[in-house]
């Protein structure tokens, strides 16, 4: 039977097929676009992980080559310190802002000294080694409510799991000309070869205002006119590192290494 288009049938079915069509084609679009922006995202973390690292890219270099070289993520329960068993490209993709604000996923700290409100059960962190192949440190995130916004960024820590190597403060809303020390490498710079612990093992590292000490192996200089900042980026730090952070987690690791 011959398709008459201009029956009301005929309509019908011109107006389903066009829907479907245009639907088919959002939904391929939407799917793209997504991927594009998991990549985006992907390579964004890959750098700054590098950054934190402190491993170069040369002029000519891939730093996505130079990631799958030296870098190992992992995505870690933070309640029992084990890795998570997922495959690089799941871990790589994994939403931390949306597991630390989903329910099923997260958990309120009982001391949220980082004004964080909900942290996410489990994290991904990076394990980072040098040109010999030897792990050489690991770079965790941190973030925590500076004075107008969540500040959030990388800290890496040397194998001996104390010494910060260096640090990267990745995204922020604080106030523009004053809260932009957070990415000036001058001011980052000075978080290098601070020790995150005490004697006894307690967090003790602190940005100071009015500049830290001669010798002091645990502060850095706080900025003037940003105290609040500061302040955020210390409570962040000391947060991410003590008991409800990555403490569990770093116990195990201190553990594994006395019996080998």
């Amino acid at each position: 039977m011959a398709f008459k288009k201009d029956t009301v049938m005929g309509t019908m079915i011109f107006t389903v097929t066009l829907c479907l069509l245009c639907s088919f084609m959002i939904t391929g679009t939407a799917e793209l676009l997504k991927e594009r922006k998991l990549a985006k995202k992907r390579d964004e973390i890959k750098r700054y992980v590098l950054m934190a690292s402190n491993v170069e890219v040369a002029d000519g270099q891939d730093f996505r080559t130079i990631f799958d070289q030296r870098v190992t993520p992992k995505l870690i329960n933070l309640n029992t310190g084990e890795a998570e068993q997922m495959a690089v490209t799941e871990i790589m993709n994994f939403d931390e802002k949306m597991a630390a604000i989903n329910p099923q996923t997260s958990v309120k700290p009982k001391k949220d000294t980082a004004r964080i409100k909900t942290r996410a059960q489990d994290v991904r962190v990076f394990e980072v080694k040098d040109a010999q192949g030897k792990v050489a440190s690991m770079v965790l995130p941190v973030y925590g409510k500076g004075l107008w916004s969540m500040i959030y960024g990388f800290v890496a820590v040397e194998k001996d799991l104390n010494t910060i190597e260096n640090v990267v403060f990745y995204e922020h809303g604080e106030t523009p000309g004053i809260g932009d020390f957070l990415n000036d490498k001058a001011w980052t710079d000075t978080f290098q070869g601070k020790q995150l612990f005490d004697d006894k093992g307690k967090v003790a590292f602190s940005v100071v205002k009015g500049g830290a000490k001669e010798g002091d192996v645990h502060g850095v200089d706080a900025v003037s006119g940003a105290t609040m900042t500061g302040r955020g980026v210390q409570r962040a730090i000391q947060f991410w590192f003590g008991a409800e952070g990555f403490q569990v987690f770093f116990d195990k690791l201190n553990a594994s290494e006395a019996g080998q």
